[in-house]
């Protein structure tokens, strides 16, 4: 007799009834979608974020701007300035300056490839959406090329005419609807 081995299983385990369900490894706190519509993005990149405990705490609650934020080099550091987190109310005397320079944590050649490439073809640090990533604040920055008026009409116009497409083709493939 041959002993086999049973097949092993291609599904991972059933939970227990009292497990709790993973979390998510991304939580979205603040994203700018104006970022977008104003600038084309031609590159990104995730940094992450100096930050005090009362920002960070500020953060947790959802609260914060970053409608006129961008970043700027200054040396071998690249900052992200008019970002607007609120004061925690909670944090009474320790509290921080709401649209403080934050210093954004990249690694030199990080910042030589990608923050320079900004500086010397005259485009903007943008930053897209900032987010907690297993705990830690992340930066999600964009180099980005101001956009003329005319260009996003243009880009408006394609995106109801391809979102346009989309929903007639989405019709037709539920049997003409």
């Amino acid at each position: 007799m041959s002993s086999k081995k049973p097949p092993r299983p291609t599904q991972p385990p059933p939970r227990k009834a009292g497990a709790k369900p993973e979390k998510p490894a991304e939580k979205v706190v603040a994203e700018n979608r104006k970022a977008r519509h104003d600038f084309e993005i031609l590159d990104t990149m995730e940094c992450g974020i100096a930050l005090v405990g009362s920002e960070v705490k500020s953060l947790r609650s959802g609260r914060i701007s970053l409608d006129e934020a961008y970043g700027r080099v200054e040396g071998n550091e690249v900052w992200l300035l008019g970002c607007d987190i609120p004061e925690y109310e909670k944090a009474n005397q320790l509290n921080h300056k709401p649209k403080r320079r934050r210093k954004l944590l990249l690694h030199r050649r990080e910042i030589r490839t990608f923050a320079a490439q900004a500086f010397e073809k005259s485009l903007t640090l943008v930053p897209l959406k900032m987010y907690f990533k297993d705990g830690r604040v992340k930066v999600l920055i964009g180099i980005g090329r101001g956009r003329k008026a005319h260009d996003k009409r243009e880009k408006l116009k394609a995106d109801t005419a391809r979102r346009d497409i989309e929903i007639a083709l989405r019709g037709r493939s539920r049997g003409g609807q």
